[in-house]
């Protein structure tokens, strides 16, 4: 009976997914910067790597209801795993679950999230002609009206087109009224400034904003938005 229920559970899901999917292609525009997708383009042998910030001892960013990002970027990502399958693309996921990959014998956090974001970078740059889609979640504590979802890109070539086009899916699906503009990403973020292939990061939300938080915390948001993303890079292609 149980596996009856999850089986059901995950069609569910699939079919979810699908209507977000057809949905989000029947809304987002294709101007001429962004070539339309089409699935011959897609090398055969490309990976797109996704990677679910955070996660481990480290949450992240945190709402003021005390909701950590790391459980919202897994199910941003596992829902974007999903999208691509039903595509036909090759995923790899940076982690399946809450677990870091930090090292074992990590002594603090400290060292259990440097450990962590080491083994990533060496997990990514591992990947044959990967393309890396970093899912996470923003915070602005002193401008709780901020909101929206905002993509960061790497200096690899291919990162900005990309960027550009995720954003607009974005700007066309959950950003409407509040569009944004992709932006390079700080050399700071170690992942992003270490990673030898077209990189890109997104800021699905707010924590900050507890409108934004509780439509983050939902499946059917999540589904919206791996949508978009995914819908985005295709077109990025």
């Amino acid at each position: 009976m149980m596996i009856l229920l999850l089986r059901r559970k995950r069609i569910a899901g699939a079919a979810a997914l699908l209507l977000a999917v057809v949905s989000l292609l029947s809304m987002i525009v294709r101007p001429a910067a962004v070539p339309a997708f089409s699935y011959s383009q897609l090398p055969a042998d490309e990976v797109i790597i996704l990677d679910a910030g955070h996660g481990g001892s480290d949450g992240g960013a945190v709402s003021a209801d005390g909701t950590p990002e790391s459980g919202v970027n897994l199910a941003i990502v596992l829902r974007l795993r999903d999208f691509f399958a039903l595509m036909g693309c090759r995923t790899v996921l940076t982690r399946t679950d809450e677990a870091s990959l930090a090292d074992p014998d990590s002594a603090s956090l400290r060292k259990e999230k440097v450990s962590d974001t080491k083994n990533r970078v060496a997990l990514i740059n591992s990947i044959a002609n990967g393309r890396l889609i970093s899912i996470h979640q923003n915070t602005l504590p002193g401008h709780p009206g901020v909101h929206g979802a905002q993509v960061f890109y790497g200096a690899v070539s291919g990162s900005d087109t990309c960027a550009a086009a995720v954003q607009q899916a974005l700007n066309e699906t959950v950003n409407v009224g509040n569009e944004k503009t992709p932006k390079p990403i700080g050399s700071d973020i170690y992942i992003m400034a270490h990673a030898r292939c077209p990189a890109i990061l997104v800021e699905c939300g707010f924590l900050s904003n507890s409108s934004e938080t509780a439509l983050l915390l939902t499946g059917a948001y999540q589904t919206k938005l791996a949508a978009a993303i995914g819908c985005g890079y295709l077109q990025y292609q």
